[in-house]
C-alpha cells in the first residue's frame, strides 16, 4: 500500500503518509503546553502516525485564536515544547512539525464569539472589515506593522527548530490573517499589500522567505491554505494553483489543502473527501506536492486518494481524535509494516 510507504520532503523522511492534522485543544495557560498536550501528542505518535504536526500555534500573544490557544514567541512555551518533541523522537517512529499562525480578525475568541478586550485583545487586519456583523473593527495594518509580524514568524521558527521540531507548517488558510491578506473580499488595501493577486500574495511570499532563510535541507517547510473560500469574487481554486506555482519555486515543500472560513456563511456541501478535488487540482495543475484532507475515515478511502495521485500525505483530524491508533491498527488489518510500541509487543496479531 502507498499508505504504508516512506516519503521524503528535503532530507527528512517520514515512515508512512498518515499525518494528524493541525487541530487546536484550546487548553493551554499562556500558550505554554501542558501535560495534555504531551498525552494528546505522544499517544498519536504511539499509534503509528507518520507525521503529527502541532495545533495553530500564536506567533505572537494577539495571533492566537483564543488566550487558551499555544504560542511559541517565548523560551517558556518553547522548553514545554520540547519535552514532547524529545519524547516522541526517543520512542516513536514519528517526525513532529509545528503550525505557526495568526489569527487577524477572527483572534480574541471563545467558542466562535469575540470576547470583550477585558479578557482579549484588539484585533488586527489588512482592512478595517471584522469577520462578523457587530464585532469590533480590527485595526489596519501599517506596513511597518506587516514587516513586523514576517519577523514574529522568523523568530517563531527559530524558536520551533530549537524545540526541536522536524518540520514547520505556516497556517495561510481559515480565514486568519495570512488568508485574511490573500483574499479580495477581505483585503482592499490599495498599498503593495493590496489589489492585485501579486500583492495579495505578497505578505504570504515574504514569510516563507524568511523562515526558509532558517531552515536547512532537514527541515522542510508546508503551507497550509484554503483551496476556495465559496464566495463570489473571492479566492478560489484558480488563484490556489497559480499561488501553488509560485511557492514550488521558492522552496515550500507541500501545500496542505483545505477550504474555507474567510466569509462568515459560505456554504460549504460536505461529503467523505470533499477537500480532496482541491489538492488533486493543484497537485495535477501545478506540479506541488500535496496534503489531502476533509472527512478522510478509513485506511482504503486514503489509499484511493494516493493511488489517484490526488495527494501525496493524508490529513487526518476528527479520525484521529477518535482513534489514537488509526495507523496502527489498519497496518494489522492489511498486513503492512507500521512502528509498534515494542512494550506492546505481546499485543501484536
Amino acid at each position: 500500500m502507498t499508505l504504508y510507504s516512506k516519503i521524503s520532503f528535503r532530507n527528512l523522511e517520514l515512515s508512512n503518509r498518515w499525518v494528524m492534522s493541525p487541530m487546536c485543544m484550546y487548553s493551554c495557560e499562556n500558550g505554554v503546553p501542558n501535560d495534555f498536550h504531551f498525552v494528546h501528542y505522544a499517544s498519536r505518535a504511539q499509534g503509528g502516525t507518520g507525521l503529527i504536526i502541532v495545533e495553530a500555534t500564536g506567533v505572537v500573544p494577539e495571533g492566537r485564536i483564543t488566550n487558551k490557544c499555544t504560542g511559541i514567541w517565548n523560551d517558556e512555551q518553547k522548553t514545554a515544547f520540547s519535552k514532547i518533541v524529545k519524547f516522541i523522537h526517543a520512542n516513536t517512529e514519528s517526525k513532529i512539525g509545528i503550525q505557526l499562525a495568526h489569527a487577524g480578525r477572527k483572534a480574541s475568541t471563545w467558542n466562535g464569539k469575540q470576547i470583550s478586550l477585558e479578557e482579549g485583545w484588539e484585533t488586527v487586519a489588512p482592512s478595517p472589515i471584522p469577520y462578523l456583523e457587530g464585532e469590533r473593527i480590527p485595526h489596519e495594518l501599517s506596513v511597518s506593522e506587516i514587516k513586523d509580524l514576517v519577523k514574529n514568524f522568523q523568530d517563531a521558527a527559530i524558536r520551533s527548530l530549537e524545540a526541536g521540531f522536524d518540520l514547520i507548517e505556516i497556517h495561510a488558510a481559515h480565514g486568519y490573517l495570512i488568508h485574511q491578506f490573500l483574499s479580495p473580499l477581505s483585503n482592499v488595501r490599495t498599498d503593495e499589500y493590496g489589489g492585485s493577486f501579486e500583492n495579495r500574495i505578497r505578505f504570504l511570499l515574504e514569510i516563507v522567505d524568511a523562515v526558509n532563510e532558517v531552515l536547512d535541507d532537514d527541515h522542510p517547510l508546508f503551507v497550509r491554505i484554503s483551496g476556495t473560500e465559496y464566495a463570489e469574487n473571492g479566492w478560489n481554486i484558480s488563484d490556489s494553483v497559480e499561488l501553488a506555482k509560485i511557492l514550488k519555486q521558492r522552496k515550500v515543500d507541500l501545500i496542505d489543502v483545505s477550504s474555507g472560513g474567510n466569509i462568515h456563511g459560505a456554504k460549504i456541501t460536505l461529503f467523505d473527501g470533499y477537500q480532496v478535488p482541491f489538492a488533486s487540482e493543484i497537485k495535477k495543475d501545478s506540479g506541488m506536492r500535496t496534503g489531502a484532507v476533509g472527512l478522510i475515515k478509513t485506511a482504503e478511502q486514503a489509499e484511493e486518494i494516493l493511488q489517484n495521485g490526488d495527494a501525496d500525505l493524508i490529513f487526518v483530524a476528527r479520525e484521529i481524535l477518535r482513534n489514537p491508533y488509526l495507523a496502527i491498527q489498519n497496518s494489522f488489518k492489511e498486513n503492512q509494516n507500521c512502528f509498534f510500541p515494542p512494550q506492546y509487543e505481546r499485543a501484536k496479531p
